[in-house]
């Protein structure tokens, strides 16, 4: 089989991700194969869950890498596991401006149009929309769920004026990567996530039937949904509204993959999911009971556990683990700055250096791991050091000899997390 490859039956040529998928961030392409045993596990419990690999264009420039290591380091732990399932490497959160880095190792493209939400469409392709998709106008009757959605001409438009230009943005990334890998060898994602304002179902419906129209085969769409879904730790939010709002967004996509002729694989996306233990259940629930797929994104958890690896090896990882903390209490403005919207970091509950310099490694590891219901965990040192890496990305070959010195202890954090904590609670039902 190919690298990424997943092919449906000898008709179909579709490069086709399957069912379940997690995406796995690996900043410093050192863990692959460690992330790649959690899906082993998840196999030898007969369930196939496919790993992507993703890095985004923000990651590569201060990492100061390529999207090339992603995909060599994804490749070399496939081999070595003799992994047979697809998987995929993943041009995360790409643009127009910065998707061609990415066409030779990638075969995952997350486009990212959410600075184009809102953005004024041309009232001649808005009012297309609107007349191309009067059918949409009345309720329309959902699978799988007891509620119906009610659109209106009004609702039809003003959906189209707030999306269709974002649509449009999608379509011509889309069209970049065809051109240069061809119809049906890659997996397109559109993600509307990372903007202000969570889309309702309604909204979702429609959107999928504009991406329909732009001719983009989506395969998975990754809407912004209600509450707060920060870097690395938990969800903050109505559970109870998640999972009615997940549950419409299925509804939404078998209506649109029925009517608007998009893939019958297509599935929802949950970016920010590292972490999110307070709506597994409700996934796996919701993906139970109406027979779903969904996309799982984790993403930034991997270079925590290689600090939490680094403390709990004591000595000179302890020693390097502490001093990036130090440094990233020292330029926490800065380092904070990119993630606002995702982070919510209460200053005060940040300990001081001096303080942590005197840590054990069970304390440092205790505080930073997050353990549901732990007394000494602590959300906001583990979301500044989330978006801490760039301090570790300074220290260079320092840092990753220290990765490769302390293999063995690191992968298994890494194995327990992405498996024990994410993959087994989503996917299989256990723990929630």
């Amino acid at each position: 089989m190919q690298a990424g490859w997943e092919r449906e039956n000898n008709v179909s040529q579709e490069m086709k991700l399957s069912k379940y998928s997690i995406g796995t961030g690996d900043r410093f392409a050192h863990q692959a194969k460690a992330q790649l045993q959690a899906c082993v596990k998840a196999l030898a419990e007969g369930v196939v869950v496919v790993p992507v690999w993703n890095k985004s264009n923000r990651e590569h420039r201060i990492i100061g890498s390529e999207p090339a290591s992603t995909r060599n380091a994804a490749d070399r732990a496939v081999a070595s596991m003799d992994w047979k399932q697809g998987y995929f490497c993943d041009a995360d959160h790409i643009t127009l401006d910065t998707v061609a880095r990415y066409l030779d190792a990638c075969d995952f493209y997350t486009i990212d149009v959410a600075d184009s939400i809102g953005k004024p469409a041309a009232a001649e392709d808005v009012n297309a929309f609107v007349a191309n998709h009067s059918a949409l106008v009345g309720t329309i009757a959902l699978n799988g769920t007891d509620k119906n959605f009610t659109i209106t001409e009004q609702t039809l438009r003003v959906t189209a004026e707030k999306y269709l230009a974002a649509v449009k943005k999608a379509g011509e990334v889309y069209r970049v990567i065809l051109a240069a890998k061809g119809a049906g060898n890659f997996v397109p994602e559109v993600s509307m996530d990372e903007t202000d304002t969570a889309q309702s179902p309604v909204e979702l419906l429609i959107i999928l039937a504009a991406i329909a129209a732009e001719g983009i085969p989506v395969q998975t769409i990754a809407p912004k949904f209600s509450g707060r879904f920060n870097k690395g730790v938990d969800y903050v939010g109505d559970v109870a509204q998640f999972e009615r709002e997940f549950a419409l967004d299925i509804a939404a996509i078998d209506y649109a993959v029925e009517h608007f002729g998009l893939p019958k694989n297509l599935k929802l996306s949950v970016h920010s999911g590292s972490d999110k233990f307070s709506i597994y259940g409700a996934i796996h629930r919701t993906i139970q009971r109406l027979d779903a797929g969904v996309h799982l994104k984790t993403a930034g958890t991997t270079w925590l556990e290689e600090l939490i690896g680094l403390a709990e090896a004591g000595g000179d990882g302890l020693a390097l683990a502490k001093e990036i903390y130090a440094e990233a209490f020292a330029h926490r403005e800065e380092l904070c700055a990119p993630y606002a919207t995702v982070i919510d970091i209460d200053v005060a509950e940040l300990p001081a250096p001096e303080s942590v310099a005197a840590w054990t490694s069970d304390q440092y590891t205790s505080a930073l791991r997050n353990v549901r219901g732990a007394e000494t965990y602590n959300s906001s040192l583990r979301q500044l050091l989330h978006v801490g890496f760039k301090v570790a990305a300074k220290m260079g070959p320092r840092y990753l000899a220290l990765l490769e010195a302390n293999e063995e202890i690191i992968a298994r954090n890494v194995t327990e997390n992405l498996f024990e904590r994410h993959i087994a609670p989503v996917f299989l039902g256990r723990g929630i």
